[in-house]
Formats: C-alpha cells, structure tokens, sequence
C-alpha cells in the first residue's frame, strides 16, 4: 500500500492545492506512514465484530419535549440593562 508522489500531486491538484516538491515528498512519507498503519489494522481478525460509528454506545441525549409557560416579558426584562417598554435597548451597530 504505497503512494507515489505522483499520486500526491494529482490529488493536489484536484483540491487545487499548489505545494512544493519539498511538501511533496513531506506529504508521500506521511501519506505511506497512514496507509502502512491501515494495513497493520486490516491484519486484525474482526470476525463477529459488530461496525460500529461510535467507541461508546450512545442513546437519544435529548429531553423529552413538553409544552411550558413562557416567563413572560417582564422577568425576561427584569436583568436588561436597558429596556424600553415591551423590548431589549442595544446600541446601534450601522451608521
């Protein structure tokens, strides 16, 4: 499972990436590095394992969706630095 710098420059130049010849032998040597340690994991015997997408199973983390009372305007205001009637005052921000 080797790559060529050849192979490196082509993908490159499909992501319309510019790199050097030194960034083209930089990136063969760790591009092979990755592919080696793939093939050392392709070794392992993984009969009966289940795929898996997460390292820990992991449920619906929502909470339950209930309808509730809003806190109404007046406690929504009560910490607002600066309210005028029924809204939030902020500066202005376009001239």
């Amino acid at each position: 499972m080797k790559i060529s710098s050849s192979e490196v420059e082509y993908v490159a130049h499909l992501a319309r990436l510019e790199i050097s010849e030194q960034e083209k032998e930089k990136f063969t040597f760790q591009l092979n590095d990755i592919l080696l340690y793939i093939g050392k994991l392709n070794e392992l015997n993984t009969q009966g394992v289940e795929p898996m997408s997460h390292a820990i199973a992991v449920t619906n983390a929502f909470r339950e969706d209930r309808v509730a009372d809003s806190i109404g305007t007046e406690k929504s205001l009560a910490n607002a630095p600066d309210a005028r009637g029924e809204f939030f005052r902020v500066p202005k921000v376009i001239d």
